[in-house]
């Protein structure tokens, strides 16, 4: 035999027997070990050939994992791509929602970026419906990022639009009184007006509803709240958060973790000395069926809560914030409540204040005095204070949010 038509034989035989192999290995009853096979194929010398060598074949077959890894989020996918084409100086901005200036707002927001505007009844004061629609247009056409457009329009003591007739006949009423009407029905069609009005005039999100349960008719917080009873607020605050969310509009639960009979933190600090239990059977289910309902945001109080924390504001306390995230369950946006409130700023200076927000876990700062404190958040993570990825971790969040909320197309 030729060397030629020897060497082609051995090929073949090796094939052959390489295959006899895998398939009997791949009928194995299971109790052998799959993830190393050998085989040692022996061939026989033919009679009138060269001598062959045995050759010696391991087969590895590629791993299988035993846990797919879970698939990346249409809006976690959008976020991070967003995200990586932003500066520094951007990423902060994005974690501010800002009093809306009184002059050259739409300027304003074309050189900081922000993440969103606040408005308030001065900025509808002499106005009409289209002359604040083309200024929040305006407001939109110059953030490169789209922003969140914010009101109060809660109803009763809070209103920033239907106080003008220029947009409604007359204000919207308090949540105790509707209910006092008609029931959690008038409850809803006043909510379903309310976001027409809100969205027809380019605001995305509705800083309402209420959580806190008041403890009596005296407290601060009860022509807001919708009332003592913890079971009916809940009700009240599943069915709000859910119909705005229909609409397309974002609700803001606030203000965590509970006013209680706590004095108005506007115009002083407020320390709440009621004991842990009385928030875990009281004040949180409120919150905890909001979130449960799909609310974006949860906004946290000035209140220095003692069993949490006794030393910090809650808006300000890494204590407070671990609770709402860990316990309560929320992975979305934490804001604080205005940080020029007197309660922060009897407490401490604008540039701490910002830092220490960020600090604590908030996602966005509701602030007027933005020059400095975004300058302070900046410069604590050019110096180390505050780390890049602790910033990033609220970006991530918020760009999510715009894009699940329609904002970000």
């Amino acid at each position: 035999m030729r060397k030629t038509e020897s060497i082609y034989c051995i090929l073949v035989m090796i094939l052959i027997l390489l295959f006899s192999g895998c398939s009997k290995n791949s009928k194995s009853s299971g109790n052998e070990n799959q993830n190393d096979i050998s085989i040692t194929p022996i061939i026989e010398e033919p009679s009138a050939g060269p001598t062959v060598t045995p050759i010696d074949i391991t087969i590895v077959p590629t791993a299988i994992p035993t846990k797919l890894p879970e698939e990346e989020s249409e809006s976690m996918r959008v976020a991070k791509n967003l995200m990586q084409t932003m500066t520094l100086e951007e990423k902060v901005a994005q974690m501010f929602f800002v009093r809306c200036p009184e002059e050259q707002a739409e300027d304003i927001m074309k050189e900081y970026q922000f993440g969103g505007y606040l408005l308030f009844a001065r900025d509808f004061e002499g106005e009409t419906k289209e002359s604040v629609t083309k200024k929040i247009t305006k407001y939109q056409e110059v953030a490169k990022i789209p922003t969140f457009i914010g009101v109060d329009e809660e109803g009763g003591t809070v209103n920033r639009i239907s106080k003008y007739t220029a947009f409604r006949a007359k204000p919207f009423e308090s949540s105790s009184n509707l209910y006092k009407k008609g029931g959690f029905n008038e409850i809803r069609k006043d909510t379903k007006e309310k976001t027409e009005l809100l969205l027809s005039l380019g605001i995305n999100l509705n800083f309402a509803p209420v959580c806190d349960v008041a403890s009596s008719s005296k407290d601060f917080i009860y022509a807001r709240a919708f009332g003592t009873e913890v079971e009916k607020t809940s009700e009240y605050v599943t069915l709000v958060v859910e119909t705005m969310k229909e609409m397309g509009i974002g609700s803001v639960l606030k203000h965590f973790p509970g006013y209680g009979n706590n004095v108005d933190t506007h115009t002083g600090i407020a320390i709440d000395k009621r004991d842990y239990e009385t928030f875990q059977n009281n004040d949180f289910l409120p919150f905890k069926a909001g979130i449960d309902a799909g609310a974006p945001f949860v906004l946290v109080s000035h209140n220095i809560v003692e069993c949490m924390d006794n030393k910090l504001p809650a808006s300000l306390s890494g204590d407070v914030h671990r609770i709402l995230r860990n316990q309560i369950g929320f992975n979305s946006l934490i804001i604080t409540d205005d940080l020029s409130m007197d309660a922060i700023t009897t407490y401490t200076g604008d540039e701490v204040a910002a830092v220490l927000a960020v600090e604590a876990g908030n996602d966005m700062l509701c602030c007027t005095n933005y020059k400095e404190q975004m300058a302070a958040v900046v410069s604590a993570v050019k110096s180390g204070k505050i780390t890049e990825e602790r910033i990033e971790e609220s970006v991530l969040r918020i760009l999510q949010t715009k894009y699940d909320m329609g904002i970000i197309k």
